[in-house]
Order: C-alpha cells, then sequence, then structure tokens
C-alpha cells in the first residue's frame, strides 16, 4: 500500500504533465496518479476533489510559467533575436501546445474551481496575444515584416509550427532551423 507523505507541487506537476502527454484527459486519473507519487489516493484528494480540479490547477500553473517567459521577449533586443528567443521558448515548451488541447477535451465541470480556473486560462491568450502582438509591430516597423500580411496569419504559422511533424527524425536543432528558416526566408530558392 502507499504510503502517506508530502509532495512538492512541481513533484505533483511533472507527475501530472508526463501522465496527461502519455495518456491524455481520457486516461488521467488519480490511481495512475497516487501510483506514480507513491502515496494513496487519499493524499491527493486532500488538495483536490476531482481530476478536473487538478488539471486545471496544472495547466494554469503552465500557461502562467509560459507567459512569463514569453514576457522577457522585449528585453531580447533587435527583432532578430526576439524572433530567435520566440522560436525556442515555443519548441522548448512544445507541451503547452498539446496542454491546451487537453483544456478542450475537459468539457463542462461542476466544480466550482475547475470553473474559476478554466475562466482564468480563457483570458490568459489575451495577454500572450499582447507580447506577441508587440513582437509582429516591432518586425513591421523594423521593415522586417511584410506590411500586407495579416498580423494573424503571421502568429497562427508561428504557432502551428510546433505541430509540423518530425517524420525523418532530424535532431531537434535542425528540425528547429530548418523551420525558423522557412519562417522567416521561405522555402522557394531564389535564382
Amino acid at each position: 500500500m502507499a504510503r502517506e507523505r508530502k509532495f512538492s507541487n512541481e513533484e505533483l506537476f511533472q507527475t501530472v504533465k508526463k501522465i496527461l502527454l502519455q495518456h491524455g484527459y481520457e486516461g488521467f486519473h488519480f490511481g495512475l496518479l497516487a501510483e506514480q507519487l507513491d502515496v494513496s489516493r487519499g493524499a491527493l484528494y486532500k488538495y483536490f476533489e476531482n481530476k478536473d480540479e487538478l488539471i486545471t490547477d496544472f495547466i494554469l500553473y503552465e500557461m502562467q510559467l509560459f507567459i512569463t517567459d514569453l514576457s522577457q521577449i522585449e528585453n531580447q533586443g533587435n527583432f532578430e533575436a526576439q524572433f530567435d528567443f520566440l522560436m525556442k521558448l515555443i519548441f522548448d515548451r512544445a507541451e503547452v501546445h498539446q496542454l491546451i488541447t487537453v483544456v478542450k477535451q475537459m468539457g463542462t465541470s461542476s466544480n466550482e474551481k475547475a470553473i474559476e480556473r478554466k475562466e482564468q486560462l480563457e483570458k490568459l491568450p489575451l495577454e500572450m496575444y499582447r507580447y506577441l502582438q508587440n513582437f509582429i509591430s516591432f518586425g513591421k516597423r523594423e521593415g522586417k515584416l511584410k506590411e500586407h500580411i495579416p498580423d494573424s496569419v503571421m502568429l497562427g504559422l508561428i504557432f502551428q509550427s510546433i505541430a509540423v511533424p518530425n517524420h525523418d527524425g532530424l535532431s531537434k536543432s535542425v528540425w528547429v532551423e530548418s523551420i525558423k528558416e522557412i519562417i522567416s526566408k521561405g522555402m522557394f530558392a531564389h535564382s
């Protein structure tokens, strides 16, 4: 039988992330989490009423970390440095993209804390958008980005680049550099 013990939020959230990425929302349950943390299910229920409450707490935590990191984009200097920073952040924290889909799978919860966290999560893209809009505006002011391409198209392309499959098993550095090159210079050879 699992022992009663304390666990840190970091340990808890790292284990939640691992389970969600391996098993998805439907495969996530307190029994599996308790087993991996080597605690009783009761130890988890002391802190969280159900999985929706725990998962929304975890995803809110992850999104806030991502936004905190993203807020540093303006301190990177020139536009190229900001672009490199943004692409590195997106690929270093690729799981955030997957975790956002978990929120969409959750449906409606009756848990008040989960409902409150989901409302907070729905506001975070606005905060993220503010940093990204500043990045795009800076690029256009500097003449680095084409004025006629809508901002939403540029941002969508950048953020969806994380979903490009790496079927050839390229090293992460080659894969990321190739995507960055396509975004920044296109894929057509110029003659």
